[in-house]
């Protein structure tokens, strides 16, 4: 792992036990199935992909909030996938996480400064007699007003709660916020202001962002480096520039071309992808690449073997039968 290298994850597995009662036999859900990627100190890593493709699941396993079945997780040089108990706990303050709900994240019953004074108290930041003021602190730097801390979360908008559950992941200090969906459940205009607001703090803290996303313009906004996953692997990594600029996976040109222009004007609508089906099953991965029964331009070879993540382009990694090792694809352009 390289000296500027925060996160690193090595051949991730997330495999939910199914079935195994009285006359089934017991089935492995492969949610996450050998995922690999580092994340740099001070970037943001975005992963996207269709539902069920195993990114929430991904980051759950980052964060240790689901039981990691095989595989590596590093945070800073510290084993964080192996750790337990006690040891789990120290480190937690390292490690903080955003989810997409923020009125689910959120008590009731609990005023939002005494939301921000628990997470301060629990993760033992500061003295004692410090932490009201530096709540009152993190108030404001997450765009919010000193006088809101005697509020109750059902008197916040859907932004404002996002950003005290922003704060809350902040009071402990962490290297890395993890990011689910942070912006999904708010408004085009509201999710600007918040992602400014999180790319702001990133720049005055130094934080490191694991960015999890299916919107696509958000992505091209927020990250430095994109991973694409289906059915529980990336098939193709790279910088954010070169993947929206140039994808090479079918998959990852169908959901680009099935999102709104980046460019408007750009593309015709006849350069649209279109898949056929559904996903298979977890429970029952298909041999060779996963993508093959979807795939307007798979062959017999794609059905035969999985092909692995290579890279074929610098920091630029694919997993396709149908892209050669110098990144050429070996298909027509629709």
């Amino acid at each position: 792992m390289s000296a500027d290298t925060l996160l690193s994850v090595r051949d991730l597995h997330v495999h939910f036990p199914v079935g195994g009662g009285l006359f089934g036999a017991q089935r492995a859900l492969k949610a996450v199935d050998g995922v690999s990627f580092d994340v740099k100190r001070g970037s943001t890593f975005g992963i996207v992909g269709e539902s069920g493709s195993g990114k929430s699941t991904t980051a759950l396993a980052v964060m240790r909030l689901v039981q990691i079945t095989a595989g590596e997780v590093t945070l800073g040089g510290t084993p964080i996938g192996r750790l337990q108990g006690a040891d789990l706990r120290r480190e937690r303050r390292r490690f903080q996480m955003v989810f997409q709900d923020p009125f689910a994240s959120l008590n009731p019953r609990k005023r939002a400064g005494d939301t921000i004074l628990d997470a301060l108290n629990l993760m033992d930041v500061g003295k004692p007699a410090e932490r009201p003021a530096r709540a009152r602190e993190l108030f404001i730097q997450t765009g919010l007003r000193p006088e809101q801390l005697q509020l109750f979360p059902h008197q916040f908008s859907g932004g404002q709660r996002q950003r005290i559950v922003l704060a809350r992941a902040l009071a402990a200090r962490p290297e890395l916020v993890v990011c689910d969906e942070p912006v999904s459940a708010l408004d085009v205009a509201i999710q600007a202001q918040m992602l400014n607001t999180m790319m702001s703090l990133q720049r005055e803290f130094g934080l490191t962002y694991l960015f999890i996303s299916h919107d696509l313009g958000v992505v091209r906004h927020m990250c430095d480096e994109v991973a694409v996953m289906y059915l529980g692997r990336i098939v193709e990594r790279a910088p954010r520039d070169a993947l929206f600029e140039r994808p090479l996976h079918p998959y990852t040109r169908a959901l680009w071309s099935a999102a709104p222009s980046f460019d408007p004007g750009t593309r015709s609508r006849a350069s649209r992808v279109r898949l056929q089906g559904d996903p298979p099953s977890p429970l029952a991965v298909p041999p060779g690449c996963r993508f093959a029964g979807r795939c307007p331009v798979a062959q017999e070879a794609c059905r035969a073997s999985d092909p692995a993540l290579r890279e074929v382009q610098p920091g630029h990694f694919v997993a396709c039968h149908r892209v050669d090792d110098a990144g050429r694809r070996l298909y027509a352009e629709s």
